[in-house]
């Protein structure tokens, strides 16, 4: 559920636009950060390279259906004939003075931001009802939520009264210059193949409501990068990272293929 993720070497990262510099001031006077951006557009590598950025430790949660208060704050647990407090990765955050990151954040129960409400306004603290304990917040943490808004229905938005507690960034998938630059700095591709990918990527997300869910993403167009990079065949690198992970239907599939040999099969 949790990373620690140690902070000596900066992440490759290209900004988009003034993120690093809202982050950074966002950071010095304690308010934390809502990042809204489709999946694969590159909100949780910002994160780390923030992190590392500031020298931060940070906390990654990814949240899901089952995250309970619990998870986030800390639960007694039973060993050695004992029973003893184990830290969930919020009091962690809180105690350390890291970044607490939470990963689509509406995926968790709703008594989830209940416990996020008072570390998320001017008082800054972790009340812990099972200790006693009120932590109040270090300068140095932060906290920080992200969610994919075209991706959700009507029971898992962010109520206005937690979202209103947070400075928010919108990111979206990166323009074709500085996808391609990701491309290269990450897959090591030259940028004539690179090019190809970000061409066929936009020709892809155009076709975004052709049975889809999710668009193709800057992640995946990676992940085929790095396979074509390493020698294995284009077309099939293009099916396997970008294609398969995209739908399950074998006519969507056979028809998306047919975008990806017209980029390949000249």
């Amino acid at each position: 559920m949790t990373t620690e993720t140690d902070s000596n070497e900066l992440p490759f990262y290209k900004p988009q636009g003034n993120e690093v510099e809202l982050f950074e001031h966002a950071y010095r006077h304690q308010l934390p950060v809502l990042i809204k951006g489709p999946t694969g557009c590159g909100k949780t590598r910002f994160i780390h390279y923030m992190a590392a950025r500031l020298s931060r430790p940070v906390y990654t949660v990814a949240c899901h259906d089952d995250l309970t208060a619990a998870d986030l704050v800390g639960r007694h647990l039973i060993g050695d004939g004992t029973t003893y407090w184990n830290d969930g990765p919020l009091t962690r955050s809180v105690r350390e003075g890291a970044i607490c990151y939470l990963d689509e954040v509406v995926e968790a129960r709703k008594d989830t931001t209940v416990v996020l409400h008072p570390l998320s306004d001017d008082r800054r603290i972790l009340p812990i009802e099972r200790t006693g304990e009120e932590l109040e917040a270090p300068d140095e943490f932060m906290l920080v939520v992200s969610y994919n808004p075209g991706y959700q229905h009507l029971l898992k938005g962010m109520k206005p009264s937690t979202r209103q507690r947070f400075v928010a960034l919108s990111f979206d998938y990166p323009d074709a210059a500085l996808e391609r630059e990701i491309l290269m700095g990450e897959s090591g591709i030259n940028e004539m193949l690179a090019k190809r990918l970000v061409n066929l990527g936009q020709a892809l997300r155009a076709l975004k409501d052709h049975d889809l869910e999710e668009s193709a993403s800057t992640r995946l167009l990676i992940y085929t990068a790095t396979l074509i990079n390493s020698g294995f065949d284009p077309i099939e690198s293009c099916r396997a990272a970008l294609i398969e992970p995209l739908t399950d239907d074998k006519e969507t599939i056979k028809a998306l293929m047919e975008v990806v040999e017209a980029s390949f099969g000249g």
